[in-house]
């Protein structure tokens, strides 16, 4: 292992229910993901996630509260000599009425990302492709199976 990656990831989760969920194809490879994305050197992690969410989905992040991190090895799904550490946040956001409203087909097959509502009961871990995502799933549905 040469290289380390940090990464961070907003779930968002509507009054329906549902969660934001991100369609991406990218280095040849369709994957489906929660919104977020790499930490920039120089750059803190809740800087990030606002950067990400503004490049992403141009929206600005009004609160988060801290989710899950791998607190294990994972090795990157695109580099084999890189380890990656994914950091987790519950997002609220403005305008989250206007995201995830373009239609689209999948699988993907050219570079660029969508976003959907999936209703969080129907959300398995089968539906996201990395493992450090269905990890922060099961995370999520624990939390609000102990809030409701």
């Amino acid at each position: 292992m040469t290289k380390l990656s940090q990464r961070v990831y907003g779930i968002i989760i509507n009054d329906h229910q549902e969660v934001l969920i991100s369609d991406e194809f990218r280095f040849g490879l369709y994957f489906r993901k929660f919104p977020g994305g790499g930490v920039e050197k120089g750059e803190g992690i809740i800087q990030a996630l606002k950067r990400e969410f503004f490049e992403e989905l141009e929206t600005s992040i009004l609160s988060y509260e801290f989710l899950f991190f791998n607190d294990y090895y994972q090795q990157s799904s695109f580099d084999t000599e890189t380890q990656v550490t994914c950091f987790y946040y519950i997002v609220t956001c403005r305008d989250i009425h206007k995201l995830g409203k373009e239609d689209y087909q999948l699988p993907l097959t050219e570079d660029g990302e969508y976003q959907k509502w999936v209703r969080l009961a129907d959300l398995k871990e089968s539906n996201l492709t990395f493992p450090i995502d269905k990890d922060a799933l099961k995370c999520l549905k624990n939390k609000v199976n102990l809030i409701s």
